[in-house]
């Protein structure tokens, strides 16, 4: 998790998310930011290990079938 400057993450442009929507916020509010599902999938497909446990967005079922076997 991390709180404040999305600089320090290397978030340059709060306008232009890798993932979602843009946001803009208010003077008064301070950003957050937290690895999700999402974020930890696009890490496995840039890295490519041999072997990565994870879920299908929506669904946290933990098995050993592959998406292409259900």
């Amino acid at each position: 998790m991390h709180i404040g400057d999305p600089a320090a993450l290397g978030v340059g442009d709060l306008s232009l998310p890798d993932i979602g929507d843009p946001i803009e916020p208010d003077s008064d509010e301070v950003p957050v930011f937290w690895a999700c599902g999402v974020t930890r999938q696009a890490v496995i497909m840039a890295s490519r290990p041999p072997q990565a446990l994870t879920h299908t967005p929506g669904y946290l079922f933990i098995t050993d079938l592959t998406d292409d076997s259900a």
